[in-house]
Formats: structure tokens, sequence, C-alpha cells
């Protein structure tokens, strides 16, 4: 309420309880350091996949300047028909 006097929020004989809730935290000692992300097993994995999959990229540019265009697509329906 505005205009009132404001209570105290600690009675005179509540000094030792509160006397350490006061002081000053101190940060320069209490600090660590972040700690590394662990992100190593699931970066190998994303680049070997993106490497096989650069490889086969590769390779059906190969195929592809080496039999010619209705060779190659050939080959790949012929390899899909094979699969199912």
């Amino acid at each position: 309420m505005i205009g009132r006097a404001a209570m105290a929020l600690a009675w005179p004989w509540n000094w030792p309880y509160l006397n350490p809730m006061v002081q000053p935290i101190s940060t320069q000692h209490g600090m660590i350091a972040a700690p590394r992300p662990q992100g190593g097993v699931a970066s190998a994995i994303v680049w070997g996949a993106a490497s096989l999959g650069g490889l086969a990229v590769c390779g059906a540019a190969a195929l592809w300047f080496h039999y010619g265009t209705t060779v190659f697509f050939e080959m790949i329906a012929a390899g899909i028909s094979a699969c199912f």
C-alpha cells in the first residue's frame, strides 16, 4: 500500500541469521569452463554418409560419361527391376 510505513523485513534479533545471506558471492573462484560438446560420433556418421553419397554421385557420373545416356539409363532400369 502506498503511503503507509514499510514493514521491517527482519527484526533486530534475526540479524545473525540474515548476515550470511547478504555476503557478496565471489564468482572468480567458482567459475568453471563449459565442457566441449561431445559430438564426435555423430559428426563421423554425417561425414561418412556425405562421403558415401559423394562417391555414389561420382560413380554415376563416371558411368554416364563412359557408356552414354542410353546405356546408363538401361543399366539403372535393369538394376531397379532386378530388385523387385
